[in-house]
This record gives C-alpha cells, structure tokens and sequence, in this order.
C-alpha cells in the first residue's frame, strides 16, 4: 500500500517547507514540479494528494480531474488544498466540485494542524485499500467457491444418467432423475450468479454483442424459467411483436436478464398463478415487462430491491435464493445502456418488472444463423430421446482415458461412458495421466483443470509432446468456465472446454464429432 503524500506547490517554498514537516513526523511524501508530474506520480500510487490554488491554474485542474473521475470504485483519494485566506477563489470553488475528497487548510496554516490533516487523509487512504483488498478476497473466495461446487454437481449428475443407464424403463427412476437435474440445473444458475457477481465487482464483464433475434431472447428466457413455473404450476403468458426485431446485444447476458426476471416472479407468486411476459418495441428501445399476481412489495423494499444479496422478507416465508439475481439484472441492463425498475401496489398486491434497452437495430440484419442453436446446443437438458451413444462393437470400440482428481466424478464418468461401449482408463492426477499416454496413447482423454500437483494445462502440454499423441482428442471438464480459462485451455492443447456439470449428450457429441458418428446426426456443440 502506496501511502506517500504527493506535493504539487510550484512557486514559492510551500513544498520544501511542507516535505520537511511531514518527513520529520514520518509521513513520507514526494514533491513535483506541476500537475502533469502529480498525475504520473498519482500513477504510481498515493496515499494523498496535497497541492497549492496556484497549481490549479490553466489546464492543472483539468488534468487533475481527469485522473480522479476516472479513479476505481473503491478509490477516494484524499486531496489536501492550501488556499490563500479570505475570500474563496474561483480554483478553489472548482476544486471542491471537481476533485472528490478536498479538505482546504487556509494558509499561513499551522504546524500541526498540517500533520494532523496529512496523517488523518494517509489513516482515511489506509482504509481504502483495505476495502480493496477485502472486496479482491471476497471476488476471489466467490470465484473459488463457485469451482468448488461445480465438482460435487458432476458425479451427481452422471449418477443420474448411470441410473437411468441401469433402469430405463422404470417410471419411478425416470421421475427422479428430472427431480435431481432440475435441482442440479438450479444449484449450477446459483453457482453461474455468484461467479458473476465476483466478474462484475472486479471488471472483468465484458459485454459481447452481436445481432440476436428478439424471439430468441424471449424463447431462451421462458425454456430457463420452465422449471421453476412447472414446478409452483404458473401459467406464463408471453405478449410480443408478431414481426420479429434484431437487437445489438449480448444474448446470454439478456437472456439470463429476462430469465432473473421470470424466476424472481415465479418465486414470489403463491402456486397456482399467471405471470406476464410483455414485449414491445418503440424506435432503437425494447421493453420486457415481467407482471405477477405474487406477494407485492412495500414502498421501502422498492428502493432496495435491486442491492446486491439483498432479498424481500415475506410473512410467513423463509427466505431463499441469494439476493443476486435482480442485481445482477441491474448491472446488465445498464451495461446496454438501459434501465430497470420495480413498482408495486403494496403487499399482497403483486409487481411489475420494467427493462428497457436502446438496442433494436434498424433494418432488422439477419443474425448469425448458428448464434442461437448453439445456445440452444449449450443450454440443453439431457434426454433419452437426444443421446447418442458410440459404437459398442469391440472393432470399433475407442479408448479414453478420465482423468480427475475428484474420484467421485471420475469413477461415475467411467461408468457411464463404459455402459456406452468405450474402453476407459483412469487416472487420478496429471503425473498419473501422462504416464498412462506414454505407455498407451488413448483415443481421447477427458481431464479435470484443478488438480493438485500437476494441473490439467500442464499435462496437456506434456501429453502432446508424445509420441502418436498430437491427434488424441483432449476435452478439458472443469469447474473453471471463464473466457481466460477457455483461452488456458486452447493454448495448452485442448480441443474442446466443458464447465462442470456437463451435459453428458454434449460430451457424447464433442467425442462424436472427433470419433467418429453413430446413431442419427445431432447438432455438435463445442466451447473451444
């Protein structure tokens, strides 16, 4: 932590005779010449900023503004203004509405008066970073944490499939194993919102625009809800142009908007009810409204409503979700450059959801034909009626070699990918896993990232590097599902990079295309 006070007084003795105060309490500090120096020395970190009226003159003020507006959220640097006593000049009014945190000490200003505003601006700086090391510790155990959970959803989810492997014509196991993946796709969104959360408090969000139909958008939203309405029997009537618009947008982004939406209503409306998707455009803006008949909300819960982890007590019900997913509508609204808004009679009387976005193109261009089948391709439930399982005939039959470190998930993959009629080994670690290529190279290898020791990216490379094994076919399965991540994972010689828990129809599909076809052609989704 920089906690240095920069000096800015270019005429006279102020500076020398200030660094020479604060030097002999302790307080480092470094003087510059004018403004352009400060901002480079600002640049290089500080724990306050002190500087004359004088060095505001001209462009000084201007430059200086500049670096402050454009300071982190978690920044307030401490600026210090030595003003001439009397009347208040016009650079030191500017100064007061331009640079944030101003304190003035009137000159000639008192010894200790000087040292008491210069440790109390460092004390108040020293707190700052603080704040930003506890949010980049949260951010970080978010993210963590987020992995973490992906792991124990990936065995779960294959045991399903490996029980309906066993028992395909039992109804009863049929019904549970929808009870456990819807369950399983709702932990994976809680997961997915959290992971967000920590993307968008440390920057790292970067909206992806393209052109996307807006019936897809509304299609997409609807299929994610569908659980959720089935499940508390709602009715959901959706309204939307009968002529179809082209919108310049991130679609998962609005597409997981809407959805927060319609699950927010789902969730707060007694079973059995109907909900109300209502689509309308006007000029370059789209307006989603989302109205439920649920439980209302009171004045002072509206002005809340959207804060982070923040969630709307309801009489007589425990609370559930995480308080992330009206936020996280929020944040992506006003990345298009829209809005969001809650209204409400009162409780018991039901809400209604605005978003509004200034993002229909003119002249309706016809978007990228595969943009939303492969969102579709991503995004789909597992079902008996898409699988498509390899040969199982000992000529064709292909080996592939897990590798994880969870043995849960990896004893459960081989399992199921064996009852499909591949030959699969096991390895527990990334050493483990090279020797095995070395002493038979597999036709593809389906590996974890995390692992202890030698990670995924690692073995991959050195698989790679052996001899017959620059054609195997690498799949990373991971819990770590960011766009960096992807970018590790192709660098280091993967050809495909599934987020766990992966639907194994996709898995079957990656293989399929690599290994050759079988059963009826289906649509090949990839994340490489």
């Amino acid at each position: 932590m920089e906690q240095r006070i920069v000096i800015c007084a270019p005429t006279g003795q102020d500076a020398a005779l200030t660094a020479r105060v604060l030097h002999s309490v302790g307080i480092g500090c470094s003087v510059c010449k004018d403004t352009r120096e400060l901002v480079q020395e600002l640049a290089r970190g500080a724990g306050a900023v002190l500087l004359v009226e004088e060095a505001l003159t001209g462009s000084g003020m201007s430059a200086l503004a500049t670096y402050i507006a454009a300071q982190p959220t978690w920044s307030d640097i401490p600026v210090l203004l030595l003003t001439h006593s009397g009347a208040d000049s016009l650079e030191v009014q500017r100064a007061v509405e331009n640079l944030g945190n101003v304190s003035l000490l009137e000159r000639p200003v008192r010894t200790i008066a000087l040292i008491t505003a210069a440790r109390s601006a460092v004390r108040a700086r020293v707190r700052q970073y603080q704040v930003r090391d506890a949010d980049q510790r949260k951010d970080e155990f978010l993210a963590t944490l987020a992995h973490e959970l992906r792991n124990p959803l990936a065995p779960i989810r294959t045991s399903m499939a490996i029980l309906g492997h066993l028992h395909p014509a039992s109804d009863a196991v049929l019904n549970l194993r929808h009870v456990v993946d819807r369950q399983v796709t709702h932990l994976t969104r809680l997961v997915d919102d959290l992971l967000d959360v920590a993307r968008i408090t440390s920057g790292k969000v970067v909206l992806k625009r393209a052109p996307v139909e807006l019936k897809a958008i509304v299609n997409h939203a609807a299929e994610i809800s569908s659980s959720i309405m089935q499940e508390k029997q709602h009715v959901l009537a959706i309204e939307q142009p009968e002529q179809d618009h082209v919108l310049h947008a991130d679609q998962a982004r609005l597409v997981q908007t809407v959805a927060n939406l319609l699950v927010n209503a789902a969730k707060f409306t007694p079973e059995p009810g109907e909900i109300l998707l209502k689509v309308a455009v006007s000029g370059d803006t789209v307006q989603f409204l989302v109205k439920d008949p649920g439980v209302g909300m009171e004045r002072s819960s509206l002005s809340r409503i959207f804060d982070l982890f923040v969630q709307t007590p309801v009489a007589g019900q425990s609370s559930s979700g995480l308080g992330i997913g009206l936020s996280l509508a929020r944040q992506f609204s006003q990345m298009h450059g829209g809005t969001i808004s809650a209204t409400s009679p009162g409780l018991g009387l039901g809400s209604e959801f605005i978003l509004s976005l200034p993002v229909v193109m003119k002249n309706n261009p016809t978007p990228p034909a595969d943009t939303s089948a492969k969102a579709s391709a991503l995004s789909a439930t597992p079902t008996s009626q898409t699988r498509n399982p390899m040969p199982t005939s000992s000529d064709s039959q292909r080996k592939i070699l897990v590798v994880d470190d969870n043995i849960d998930a990896a004893n459960t993959l081989e399992a199921l990918l064996s009852m499909d009629g591949f030959a699969v080994r096991i390895a527990y670690d990334g050493a483990s896993a090279v020797k095995q290529v070395q002493a038979d190279v597999p036709d593809a290898i389906i590996m974890d990232i995390g692992m202890p020791g030698m990670d995924g990216y690692d073995a991959a490379r050195l698989i790679r590097q052996q001899p017959g094994a620059d054609k195997v076919i690498l799949v990373a399965l991971t819990g770590w599902g960011q766009t960096t991540d992807k970018k590790r994972a192709s660098e280091a010689g993967f050809d495909h990079h599934l987020v766990k828990p992966v639907d194994y129809d996709i898995l079957l599909n990656c293989l399929a295309l690599h290994l050759g076809k079988a059963g009826k052609d289906v649509g090949v989704a990839t994340t490489s």
